[in-house]
């Protein structure tokens, strides 16, 4: 049944006591799903309308979360910048807008090299709270499978704040639109889309006077994604839904296979084949128009819209050049995928002081790129994939509340990629709503 167990497998590390992995797992096995095999239909198809241009997908959270920032504070500034930025985007696209987080599961990072060396120094490189530790010391970075453990853990306890917080009246409508009333007064950048923000106070003024008061205005539906990195983890967590028969990775709604392991011919791409979530696949700018016809046939053969996402991480240089022909190919096949920006990842250099940085203009024009492509050939742009936090941290420059790259140390508190602050995801929301309106 899992056909991935004897492919081969990138990005995987390197535990050197077996036997304590496989008592790991073997407990893993055991433990309750994360989420359940009906979210999970419920997602497929709120991602359908996505790609049938009736939708607008907001996929964002953290690059790596951590474990010390499992608590309630960081967990409510994440989904309160979260939610604010899907209430601008709703009403400026005037569809529904699938929020999404990288949240419950996002432990695990993908390296471009296996080991770090400081000082003559040599170490195991840190590959996310689920493998080993970010202190660089010999106990920290070893690969440790009671970690896996751990995230489960984590994992289960951000979701269950996250359910809390999105039944429990926090996330209804009014108060959001309040908080972002409260960013365009005070913020500088906000004060630009004083308008966009009165249009919306009249609409919810307009129905309030109508004595309408919809129950939708008082929760919100919110889902949880992470890539699928470490195939150990997924696995343990692969169940057999007892409506249906199929497989469903149940320690997330949604997954998505990175750059760096979508490899036709490796488990990453047959363990997603096999699993009845939603999945997403990341393209970077070196994917072919022939590839990404051959994913299509690989993870979505019966054309199922919802079923398969492209999440193009292409960089604000090359956006231009390289998507075209993906989407002209990919239409012309007649498939339904949703199409999704990933501005952050190809956007990345290290600023003099050594810090991984991203330009804000890079990432919005990036995402300008995108929406142009798609307005040219006539398709429809489904969604942004975004690394951002809730706290006012300096890890990207720009913006409308500039961060110069002489700030970047004052806060600079990612375990891995630079991440928008919140005032830097709330201008991108804006600048979006704008862009979409345009279209």
């Amino acid at each position: 049944m899992y056909t991935w167990r004897d492919l081969p497998a990138a990005q995987q590390p390197e535990y050197p006591d077996q036997e304590a992995l496989r008592r790991v797992i073997a407990e893993l096995e055991t433990f309750p799903p994360l989420v359940f095999a009906g979210e999970c239909d419920n997602l497929r198809a709120r991602m359908a309308a996505v790609a049938k241009g009736e939708a607008f997908l907001l996929q964002g959270g953290d690059c790596a979360e951590t474990f010390d920032a499992v608590g309630a504070e960081q967990i409510r500034a994440k989904l309160k910048t979260l939610l604010q930025m899907g209430a601008v985007l709703t009403y400026a696209a005037s569809v529904p807008v699938v929020k999404v987080g990288r949240i419950a599961g996002q432990y695990s990072k993908p390296r471009s090299k296996p080991t770090e060396t400081r000082d003559g120094v040599t170490l195991p490189v840190y590959r996310g709270d689920s493998v080993n530790g970010f202190e660089f010391t010999e106990a920290a970075r070893t690969p440790d499978p009671e970690r896996l453990k751990r995230m489960y853990h984590a994992s289960a306890s951000t979701l269950n704040l996250v359910r809390a917080f999105t039944t429990g009246g926090y996330a209804d409508l009014r108060q959001v639109h309040a908080w972002n009333q409260d960013f365009v007064k005070s913020s500088p950048s906000g004060q630009r889309y004083e308008q966009l923000a009165r249009e919306i106070d009249n609409a919810l003024n307009f129905m309030h006077a109508c004595g309408a008061d919809p129950e939708e205005f008082k929760t919100v539906e919110f889902y949880a994604s992470h890539e699928a990195l470490l195939l150990d983890y997924e696995t343990a967590l692969t169940r057999v839904d007892s409506r249906t028969g199929q497989l469903y990775d149940v320690s997330a709604h949604m997954v998505w296979i990175g750059e760096r392991t979508r490899q036709l011919d490796h488990a990453h791409i047959e363990f997603a084949s096999r699993i009845r979530n939603p999945i997403g696949i990341k393209l970077g700018p070196t994917t072919t128009a022939e590839e990404a016809l051959q994913y299509i046939e690989r993870l979505d053969p019966e054309r199922e819209p919802g079923r398969l996402t492209f999440i193009v991480r292409m960089g604000a240089d090359k956006i231009r050049d390289r998507l075209p022909e993906l989407v002209e190919k990919v239409t012309a096949s007649g498939a339904t995928v949703a199409w999704v920006t990933d501005p952050m990842h190809g956007n990345t250099f290290e600023a003099a002081s050594g810090h991984k940085t991203r330009r804000f203009d890079d990432v919005l024009d990036e995402v300008k790129g995108f929406f142009e492509v798609h307005k040219a050939l006539g398709t429809h742009p489904g969604g942004i994939h975004v690394e951002l936090t809730g706290d006012d941290v300096t890890e990207c420059v720009g913006g409308g509340d500039e961060i110069f790259v002489d700030d970047l140390h004052q806060r600079y508190e990612t375990a891995c990629d630079p991440r928008l602050n919140r005032s830097q995801s709330l201008d991108l929301a804006f600048l979006v709503a704008e862009m979409y309106r345009d279209q």
